[in-house]
């Protein structure tokens, strides 16, 4: 066999990831690219930074390979350090900046880290995490986003700054094959561990390419960045594809409404993704005019459905915007199927169809295909999948049976062919013998006037085994009670799906990407059957 790294045919026919800004650069070297507070970076200064950080990391001894550790909330870097890495062939590992340090201290020592890029607010956690890891990190690099101070001198850390600037002499020419480990993606899971999703150039490029053609996306786009790039959807659902386009990029801090809103303005973004919990936030926002998100022309969400009631309010207020529904996981970096513009009101609330370059069926428990409006396993086949998760042959067999991606969640295939994702296996609610999807009794809940926000989900029940639990967050002025809810959702659903728990809140857990977190919902109010709270029969 060839060596690909040695075979002129192979190098002068390869696109790896790190190719990409170069390519971009050479066709757009003086469109705006990146955008972070004060910071606007050209194409052209975009490769640039790219290179420059390539060549100090290949001088710090980085090989291809090797694995760097990124912890950080949104910044300018965070992209700049993923395509210098790809590169020169260094795999990324991203962290959610949440953890805590025994849980980046999992990671760390899971994915063997060489080198740790953390967020200058991080690296305290980073240490601690790095001290208690079975792992020798070589390389400490923070980012100045919040601490004026460059570390001590006799720290362990160099600021990223300091080391990209410094005089080098180019990285040699890396050449990364399709086939070569380019990322690893830790799942947030419902098992004790999270698991890490192997990525190569060719899951990665096959993904983008279903994102631009599946999403509509184009070089005009101007697109603000909200959720964590460290989740697969915001980095490689949209910032990666608008770098491949040439298109521009505002990153922003966090999904905060009212900045949103005032950097939607200041920059005429066309282009937004959020999940359904920010698009509510926006639409319930004190400073949300229909004016302030004028400019927007593409919309997408993800993680859940748009509950019925809230997209045809957005499609009132905001009808010069077309919406897009991606569903996916990181298994599947990330999207799996799309509802496009064309279909938002007549099957609102469906997945869509399989992405360019997905194939997707429905499964019972013999892995055997079923029926048009049969509920099974949704499970896909794509050359977007991950090779594998990290360290971990069973479970990746277990995943991969029978030569198919098994998602885990639960849905059918209408007779069009349009997906319709019943649940999560974990969200559905088994009770009293009878199965309920979350999502069907969350939609009612939607349609409730006074509901701003609903999550539903299964409690511990000593008669019912599973009861159904909602936890709603009303509007000011709503004056919602118990019984209002129940006698509500008793007209459109049958009495087994009706919540035997109604709870208000203020707000519902989530986390940085926007998703509920249930399963807190269910920690939290797991013995609320024995603690005297009225439970209907």
């Amino acid at each position: 066999m060839t060596d690909p790294s040695t075979d002129p045919m192979g190098i002068a026919g390869s696109q790896a990831i790190g190719d990409i800004p170069r390519r971009s650069a050479a066709r757009y070297p003086d469109k705006v690219a990146l955008v972070h507070r004060d910071v606007r970076l050209t194409y052209a200064e975009l490769d640039g930074a790219i290179d420059r950080f390539a060549a100090a990391m290949y001088r710090d001894g980085l090989r291809k390979g090797d694995r760097l550790a990124l912890l950080s909330h949104n910044c300018w870097q965070y992209p700049v350090v993923v395509f210098a890495a790809a590169r020169i062939g260094v795999v990324v590992v991203p962290i959610n900046f949440m953890l805590t340090a025994p849980e980046v201290a999992y990671i760390l020592a899971d994915c063997r880290a060489d080198a740790l890029v953390a967020e200058d607010a991080l690296v305290p956690t980073a240490t601690l995490a790095e001290a208690t890891a079975d792992v020798t990190v070589r390389l400490h690099l923070s980012i100045p986003l919040s601490a004026p101070t460059q570390p001590a001198e006799d720290s362990a850390w160099t600021s990223i700054s300091e080391w990209s600037a410094a005089p080098s002499d180019p990285a040699p020419e890396t050449v990364v094959a399709d086939d070569d480990l380019i990322r690893i993606m830790y799942t947030s899971g419902t098992e004790s561990r999270p698991k890490g999703a192997m990525h190569t150039s060719r899951s990665l490029m096959w993904q983008y390419m279903s994102c631009i053609i599946t999403g509509g996306m184009t070089a005009d786009d101007v697109e603000v960045h909200s959720l964590p790039l460290y989740h697969c959807a915001q980095l490689d659902n949209f910032l990666s594809t608008d770098i491949f386009l040439g298109a521009t990029s505002i990153i922003v801090d966090r999904p905060d409404p009212a900045i949103l809103l005032r950097t939607i303005a200041a920059e005429q973004a066309t282009k937004l993704f959020c999940p359904p919990t920010v698009w509510i936030s926006l639409l319930r926002s004190p400073d949300f005019t229909p004016n302030a998100m004028a400019s927007l022309r593409k919309g997408y969400y993800g993680a859940s459905a748009l509950p019925a009631e809230v997209l045809r309010e957005m499609t009132t207020v905001l009808p010069g915007l077309q919406l897009w529904n991606f569903y996916g996981q990181t298994e599947m970096a990330s999207l799996a199927t799309a509802l496009g513009p064309e279909d938002q009101t007549t099957r609102g609330g469906s997945a869509g169809r399989p992405a360019l370059n997905v194939q997707t069926r429905i499964v019972d428990e013999n892995n055997e295909p079923v029926a048009a409006g049969t509920v099974g396993e949704i499970v896909h086949r794509s050359p977007q999948a991950t090779v594998g998760y990290l360290n971990l042959p069973d479970k990746t067999a277990e995943a991969f049976r029978c030569g198919w991606f098994h998602s885990g969640d639960l849905g059918y295939l209408d007779d069009d062919g349009y997906l319709w994702v019943v649940d999560r296996q974990k969200d559905m609610i088994k009770t009293g013998g009878e199965n309920v999807a979350s999502r069907e009794v969350e939609e009612v809940l939607f349609g409730i006037t006074g509901v701003r926000e609903a999550a539903v989900f299964a409690v511990p029940h000593p008669r019912w085994i599973e009861a159904i639990a909602a936890v709603i967050v009303p509007t000011p002025e709503a004056g919602l009670d118990e019984n209002t809810v129940v006698a509500e959702c008793r007209k459109l659903l049958a009495g087994y799906k009706v919540p035997k728990f109604v709870i208000f809140a203020d707000d519902l857990p989530k986390n940085p990407s926007g998703k509920i977190l249930k399963r807190d919902l269910r920690d939290r109010y797991s013995a609320i059957a024995n603690a005297g709270h009225p439970t209907r029969p």
